[in-house]
C-alpha cells in the first residue's frame, strides 16, 4: 500500500440479544485486528469523568433521573472515534439498538466519510440465554466475562487476565429478568436486522457453539470486511 494512502477506520456492530456473548467477543477482536471495542455505558461514564461538553450535557440529564438522549450518545462517540487509538477502527457493542439510532449513526459515519463495514448478528436461541446469563460473573478489576459452565478461570478464583481473586454478578441475571429484556431486545432491536439486511452489510454468524469456534467464524468475516 502506498505511505500516501489514507485507510478508512473500519466500524463494525455486534448486534444479538443479553447473554449472546458481544463484550466476550469484542475483547477478542480488539486483541486480533486492533480495534476498539466501544460500549455505550462505558462511553457515557467516561466522557461525564473526563468532563467533555457532551458529558457534562449526560451527567445533567442522569443527574436529573432521564434517559440520555441519542442526540447525546451519537455526540460522546463522535468525540470518542475521533481518538488516535481508533484510527484502525471500532466495534460497536450496544449501539445502535434501535433503527433510529441507526439511522443517526449512519449520518455521523458519512459526515466522517465513513460506514458501516458490517453489523454482525449472533444468533442464538432464547432458551439458551437463560442459562448462560443466570451463570456469568466478571472480574472485579478489569471486567473479563466468566461462566459457571462456559467459561471458567483456568486458576479457580483468579481471574486469567489480570490475577485479580474479586469477582461480581449482576443482580438483574436472573430468568425473571431476563426474559424481560429478551423480549425488550427483540421488540426494540431485532429490526435493525432487517435495517442492515436491506443496506447489503449483515453478516449473521451462529453463536451457539463454543466461545473459540464463534471467535474463528467472527475473524472470517472481520478478515473479509477489512480488506
Amino acid at each position: 500500500m502506498d505511505a500516501s494512502t489514507t485507510v478508512t477506520p473500519a466500524v463494525l456492530i455486534l448486534l444479538g440479544p443479553p447473554g449472546a456473548g458481544k463484550g466476550t467477543q469484542a475483547r477478542m477482536l480488539e486483541d486480533t485486528f486492533g480495534l476498539v471495542q466501544l460500549s455505550t455505558g462505558d462511553l457515557l461514564r467516561e466522557a461525564v469523568a473526563v468532563g467533555t461538553e457532551a458529558g457534562q450535557a449526560a451527567k445533567a440529564v442522569m443527574e436529573a433521573g432521564d434517559l440520555v438522549s441519542d442526540e447525546i450518545v451519537i455526540a460522546i462517540l463522535r468525540d470518542r472515534m475521533a481518538q488516535p487509538d481508533c484510527s484502525k477502527g471500532v466495534i460497536l457493542d450496544g449501539f445502535p439498538r434501535t433503527t433510529v439510532q441507526a439511522e443517526a449513526l449512519d449520518d455521523l459515519l458519512a459526515s466522517a466519510g465513513q460506514k458501516i463495514n458490517a453489523a454482525i448478528s449472533l444468533e442464538v436461541e432464547d432458551e439458551e440465554m437463560v442459562i448462560r446469563i443466570s451463570g456469568r460473573y466478571t472480574c472485579a478489576g478489569c471486567g473479563e466475562g466468566y461462566h459457571d459452565t462456559f467459561k471458567k478461570p483456568v486458576k479457580e478464583g483468579e481471574c486469567d487476565k489480570c490475577g485479580h481473586t474479586e469477582f461480581k454478578r449482576r443482580a438483574d441475571d436472573n430468568a425473571e429478568t431476563v426474559a424481560s429484556r429478551l423480549t425488550a431486545y427483540h421488540a426494540q432491536t431485532a429490526p435493525l436486522i432487517d435495517y442492515y439486511q436491506t443496506q447489503g452489510v449483515l453478516k449473521g454468524i451462529n453463536a451457539m457453539g463454543q466461545i473459540d469456534d464463534i471467535a474463528r467464524a467472527l475473524q472470517g468475516v472481520v478478515s473479509d470486511v477489512m480488506e
